[in-house]
C-alpha cells in the first residue's frame, strides 16, 4: 500500500531491496547474501549501516511504517471528499489487492501483516517496532474517524478510537485469512461490514 519512491543513498537502497524481498518470502527464509545479490551491493556495506540481520529488520519496518503514516496522512485527512468518503476508499483500495496478480498482490501487501506473526516470536525489538507501527495506523483512522464527525458525513454516536481498533483488526484478519483461503471472501465481508460500522450521518 506504499507507493513506490526513489531511494537517495545505499542505506535507503539496501532497506527499500530488503522491503521488496520480504515482500514476497518472509524474513526467515531470506539471507544476507540474497539481499545483497539483489542489491548489488558489497557486505561491507551492509554492515557500515547495520550491525545485523535483525536491526536491519528494525529499520526496514520503522521506515516503512514512517513512509505508511505519510501516505495514510494525506489519503485519510488530506485528500478531497468526507471523512466517510476517504475511509471508504482507503478500505476500498485495500480489498481490491485481492482482484490483483499474484506478483502485484505481494508487491501490495501490507509489509506489517505479512510479518508480524512470523518475526514476532523470534524479535522482541521488531515485535515493539510492529507495535508502535500498527498503533500509528490505528490513530490515523480515529483521526479520520473524527474528521467525518466534524464534517458530519458520520453519526456523532461513533467512538472513533474504538472503531479505529475495531478497524484496523478486522482488515488485518482479513488479510491474512485471504492469504490462506486465495479467494476474496474476507476482504468482501470485511469491507461490507466496515460499510456498516460507518454509519452516516442522521443530521
Amino acid at each position: 500500500m506504499i507507493k513506490p519512491r526513489e531511494f537517495s543513498d545505499t542505506r535507503e537502497h539496501l532497506l527499500a531491496t530488503g522491503e521488496a524481498v520480504f515482500r514476497g518470502k518472509g524474513f526467515t527464509a531470506v539471507g544476507l547474501t540474497e539481499i545483497l545479490a539483489e542489491a548489488g551491493v558489497p557486505k561491507g556495506s551492509f554492515y557500515h549501516y547495520f550491525r545485523s540481520k535483525e536491526s536491519f529488520g528494525v529499520d526496514m519496518l520503522t521506515r516503512y511504517f514512517n513512509r505508511y503514516d505519510e501516505d495514510l496522512r494525506a489519503l485519510l485527512l488530506e485528500s478531497p471528499g468526507t471523512g466517510r468518503e476517504r475511509l471508504l476508499h482507503y478500505f476500498g483500495r485495500w480489498a481490491a489487492r485481492c482482484e490483483q496478480s499474484d506478483a502485484q498482490a505481494r508487491a501490495s501487501a501490507c509489509l506489517a501483516v505479512k510479518l508480524s506473526a512470523e518475526v514476532s516470536d523470534l524479535s522482541e525489538p521488531m515485535r515493539v517496532v510492529l507495535v508502535a507501527g500498527m498503533e500509528q495506523v490505528q490513530q490515523r483512522l480515529a483521526q479520520a474517524l473524527v474528521a467525518g464527525q466534524a464534517d458530519a458525513s458520520l453519526d456523532s454516536d461513533l467512538q472513533p478510537d474504538s472503531l479505529a481498533g475495531a478497524l484496523y483488526q478486522l482488515w488485518v484478519g482479513a488479510e491474512l485469512l485471504t492469504k490462506i483461503r486465495r479467494d476474496s471472501q474476507p476482504f468482501a465481508c470485511a469491507l461490507a461490514q466496515t460499510q456498516r460500522w460507518l454509519k452516516a450521518s442522521s443530521h
